[in-house]
């Protein structure tokens, strides 16, 4: 988006000035870290067209998937790969109080609102629901969520940016 295409976004949107401020900073922000490939995984990056700029991956089956949906939604204006970390608090498994510095796989713009977005596949989130109760629950729905990242996404904002767990594609 143009400087005012985002402008008019963020009057459509309605949003506050502190979260006006807190997108232009993950705008202008450059990944917060590279991505790694390991045993399990393939990593690299992706030219994209609407970003006008390469897109890092971590996962070739589940975050590249998630790059090409978002790269031809025609509701995604921007999306922006490994964006600024921040602090999640939560239980751990014995009820003790644990903070950690979190970075999401995407930050997206769609004409509807902004979120933090996480891909993983539906037997990761099974594994870490299972380590991590408080942080990873899948509601009656069937939908995954994450009560601390959304916590986290409502203490920035007043108006429509969240972090989205309801993205995770079913391997």
């Amino acid at each position: 988006m143009t400087d005012d295409e985002f402008d008019y976004w963020c009057k459509q949107q309605q949003l506050t000035a502190q979260t006006l401020l807190l997108i232009a900073a993950i705008r202008a922000a450059p990944p917060s870290r590279r991505v790694q490939g390991r045993a399990k995984n393939v990593s690299g990056v992706y030219p994209s067209r609407k970003m006008g700029q390469t897109i890092q991956f971590e996962s070739h089956t589940v975050e590249l998937w998630a790059i090409y949906q978002m790269e031809h939604d025609p509701q995604v204006l921007e999306f922006y790969d490994q964006p600024p970390s921040f602090k999640i608090q939560y239980q751990n498994q014995n009820g003790r109080k644990i903070g950690h510095y979190h970075t999401s796989d995407f930050f997206v713009l769609r004409t509807t609102g902004a979120a933090w977005e996480e891909w993983k596949t539906e037997t990761e989130l099974k594994r870490l629901a299972q380590k991590y109760p408080s942080r990873y629950q899948k509601t009656e729905t069937g939908h995954w969520h994450c009560p601390p990242g959304e916590a986290y996404a409502a203490s920035r904002s007043k108006s429509r940016i969240r972090n989205r767990t309801d993205c995770f594609r079913t391997i």
